[in-house]
């Protein structure tokens, strides 16, 4: 396929709610959505999921803008491709920017099925009609407040909830959780707010039999994770650390954790996503789909990778209703007691709402 043309839209859409973290609150999304069209009109769709500001990763909304525009646009425009695979060979030249790759690569994903005339998710080896999710809660306003959200969604039928922690907002919290849901499976994310000498306070949590404590030391650490793990027993997931397969390989040969959260995204596309699969399958690592409050498209390609083998455990892709009054697909995603049906239409499986995307588009640029 030769990629004819590339259009890239600044998107703006307001979340229901604002999502509360350590490192932040966001409530306006700012975020770019890329269309790429072969030569035959067929059209591929990807959405890149960095935030305004560098506080997940130093990516940034605008800084994907400039990647994609004056770097990555150039070198896959007018080539012709035979697999989407060959998308990262052709990236490597420009250093990390993730993010800005992923957005590009996952529409060539799409394009490809849609040239196949088959669903994405069995044209990269997934198998599953349904799969699991969970919900991801941020901080809140109150322990009540954030207790009456979680009946909310367990009634819905959740299968597993993640509660955002921070020192102050940590062990008290799960401990009133853990006393009015003794059941539920249930997680706590750190995005990195805790340091070597805060093991004595996250050794508490041991007792509240927590599926994982998520990302509990600095963004760009590996080794001293190894050290944490060693004292818990509660297992360690590591988010924020993992860009590549080698960040996989070197975690789980050094110790530093025990379950996976991969974000497309983050590790640059769905090629790298598959090789991390593989590898975490071989070596009987736990795999789950981390989200980054995405609208319908990288939503859309969450469920797809979901569908692989080794995701076993429930990932963050909630309904589109969760986030949104609106989002910019059709059918939008939504869950029954728990579970999305994988769609079986070619490509990613849902129809862009272009009415949608135009009442949110800011700036469209064509190449």
């Amino acid at each position: 396929m030769i990629i004819e043309k590339i259009s890239m839209r600044h998107m703006k859409m307001k979340m229901k709610l604002p999502f509360v973290t350590s490192f932040g609150t966001i409530q306006m999304k700012d975020f770019i959505l890329v269309e790429v069209q072969d030569e035959s009109g067929n059209i591929g769709w990807g959405e890149s999921v960095a935030f305004s500001a560098p506080t997940y990763t130093e990516e940034t909304f605008q800084t994907n803008w400039h990647i994609l525009e004056d770097f990555l646009i150039p070198l896959i425009k007018g080539r012709e491709i035979s697999h989407p695979h060959e998308v990262n060979s052709i990236f490597q030249p420009i250093r990390g920017n993730y993010m800005a790759k992923s957005a590009i690569e996952t529409a060539i994903w799409d394009l490809y099925a849609k040239r196949l005339n088959k669903p994405l998710y069995q044209v990269i080896g997934g198998k599953k009609r349904q799969i699991e999710v969970g919900i991801s809660l941020g901080i809140q306003k109150s322990i009540d407040d954030l207790l009456e959200m979680i009946k909310n969604y367990v009634e819905q039928g959740y299968k597993r909830v993640k509660v955002k922690i921070k020192p102050g907002w940590d062990v008290e919290v799960i401990r009133q959780i853990r006393h009015y849901f003794p059941q539920l499976p249930l997680m706590a994310d750190a995005n990195s707010a805790y340091r070597l000498e805060d093991v004595p306070l996250l050794k508490q949590l041991d007792d509240f039999h927590l599926m994982m404590i998520e990302q509990p030391l600095a963004h760009d650490d590996i080794v001293d994770h190894a050290l944490v793990q060693k004292e818990l027993k509660t297992p360690i997931c590591l988010d924020e650390s993992i860009h590549s397969l080698e960040d996989v390989r070197k975690a789980v040969e050094l110790g530093s954790c025990q379950i996976i959260n991969l974000k497309i995204g983050r590790v640059g596309g769905l090629g790298e996503s598959i090789k991390i699969h593989d590898f975490c399958k071989e070596h009987h690592i736990p795999l789950w789909c981390g989200g980054m409050l995405e609208a319908g498209i990288g939503r859309a390609h969450n469920v797809a990778i979901t569908t692989l083998d080794q995701f076993t455990l429930p990932g963050d892709t909630a309904a589109s209703s969760h986030y949104w009054e609106r989002d910019i697909i059709q059918p939008e995603v939504t869950v029954e007691n728990g579970w999305i049906h994988v769609p079986e239409k070619p490509g990613i499986g849902y129809e862009p709402d272009f009415e949608a995307i135009d009442s949110f588009t800011c700036h469209q640029k064509v190449f």
